[in-house]
């Protein structure tokens, strides 16, 4: 990933809270069939190892957890907020024209080892608590105990846990720092009125770079 200085994110916790506002990463893997892309909402705890653990669980069916297996260096991508930037939200290009559009965004490769997990007792905690954290805003948030419990237990029979221990996290989030302070702001005002909140309030709170890139 090409990664001007004024855009790299090298702060540890906020590269996990990307990851935990943003859990639905691709796991990048390179087997004996090439390159594969799996789409899996995954749980970092931040606490375990140097850069932090990612747990997930993927379908019994899905031949990623045999084509590679413990010990394999995969990747994890996690995308952020991000939204296409008109170079006429900038104030100045209706004095200079000189503005061009970009894509502003926030995303986090994590580098890591596989390991496998599958076992019953693993897939369960790690069912409970995704479902805990993801139902946590419904009103009445669903539980595991709400279906039957052998319909439960086949249910996690056909998963397989996986886990990745973080060797490393790199971090871009490009937030139009390199323009003038009233430029970023103004980008930022309409990105608000479109709805696009989180990334707005990310770019307002970004520093001014001296660079394009």
């Amino acid at each position: 990933m090409y990664i001007p200085e004024h855009f790299a994110e090298t702060r540890p916790e906020v590269l996990h809270r990307i990851i935990r506002e943003h859990p639905l990463g691709v796991l990048v893997t390179h087997g004996s069939g090439g390159l594969d892309a799996n789409h899996l909402p995954f749980e970092i705890d931040p606490a375990q190892g140097p850069h932090g653990l990612l747990s997930a669980h993927v379908a019994r069916a899905n031949p990623v957890w045999q084509s590679c297996p413990a010990g394999t260096p995969v990747m994890v991508v996690f995308r952020g907020a991000e939204a296409y930037i008109s170079p006429s939200w900038y104030p100045s290009k209706h004095e200079a024209h000189r503005q061009v559009p970009t894509w502003n965004y926030e995303v986090v490769h994590a580098h890591g080892i596989l390991a496998i997990r599958d076992d019953e007792r693993f897939v369960r905690g790690l069912v409970a608590r995704l479902t805990r954290r993801h139902e946590a805003s419904e009103p009445r948030p669903w539980k595991m105990g709400d279906a039957p419990p052998d319909f439960i237990d086949g249910m996690l029979r056909n998963i397989v846990g996986i886990e990745i221990a973080i060797t490393s996290l790199v971090g871009k989030i490009k937030l139009s720092q390199n323009k003038e302070t009233r430029d970023r702001l103004g980008a930022a005002d309409m990105l608000d009125a479109r709805g696009s909140h989180e990334l707005a309030a990310s770019m307002r709170g970004a520093g001014q770079g001296r660079e394009s890139g």
